[in-house]
């Protein structure tokens, strides 16, 4: 006569258990991102700024090199119209009527507003010079100083990295150990309620009468339910599966 096999049905309160173990469990594993969620996005953001910086700094060196190779042209064409008056001076002296007087005095009077003019865009560059100049000093001591702290960051990451990657690749193998104890449907709805809310709790217990994830009140038909662990309840707020807080002391 053949054997028949029974399936042995797990009880609602083990399954319960296990449900709330995987949250503890994966809750641990979040926390460990957020940690290191929030100093990589600081060393990204530090990163990005200190390249916009730097491009601006670039720019400032560049226009300040762009600026006094305008200051040598100006000294240069300053030198030309100096040796041009001279030579014209010298020539003063061999006229022969005042027509050519008159024409090179007129062509050294506008060498010399050249010379002035020069002078004054001279000045003017300078002037611009000098404002380029102090914005690079401010600029390279704030890239100093962001650079400087994202360094600290940096080391602080790497610290973080060191210490909880063990933890959380310990935490992530009980993790899957744990969900192979749950059946898929179960398995299902609580990955769905932990995607709905940021803080992934899709298991909590029922804190001073109140849901532990929304906060609402349970009454207290539904809390006494609750407690004798024989069905899976879900706040009626938030969708949250509601557990007791005595629900690890249940034996497997």
């Amino acid at each position: 006569m053949a054997k028949t096999t029974v399936e042995t049905e797990i009880p609602i309160s083990v399954k319960l258990k296990q449900l709330f173990e995987l949250q503890l469990i994966d809750s641990e594993i979040d926390k460990i991102k957020v940690l290191k969620g929030e100093l990589p996005m600081i060393v990204s953001d530090l990163e990005d700024e200190i390249s916009g910086l730097t491009i601006r700094q670039n720019k400032l060196l560049a226009g300040v090199s762009d600026l006094e190779k305008e200051i040598g042209n100006f000294k240069t064409s300053a030198k030309t119209s100096e040796d041009t008056i001279k030579k014209y001076e010298k020539q003063l002296d061999g006229v022969k009527n005042n027509r050519e007087y008159d024409a090179l005095t007129k062509e050294i009077n506008m060498q010399r507003l050249e010379i002035q003019l020069l002078d004054k865009r001279k000045k003017d560059v300078d002037e611009q010079i000098k404002i380029k100049k102090q914005n690079l000093d401010g600029l390279k001591d704030r890239l100093k100083s962001k650079q400087a702290e994202m360094e600290e960051k940096k080391a602080e990451l790497e610290k973080i990295i060191e210490k909880t990657d063990k933890e959380e690749n310990t935490l992530k193998n009980k993790s899957d150990k744990g969900r192979k104890k749950i059946e898929s449907r179960l398995l299902h709805a609580y990955d769905t309620i932990r995607k709905r809310y940021r803080n992934g709790l899709a298991v909590v217990t029922v804190k001073r009468n109140a849901c532990g994830g929304c906060f609402n009140q349970i009454p207290p038909q539904v809390q006494l339910e609750i407690g004798l662990n024989k069905k899976i309840i879900a706040c009626e707020h938030c969708g949250r599966v509601l557990v007791d807080e005595l629900i690890l002391s249940v034996e497997d």
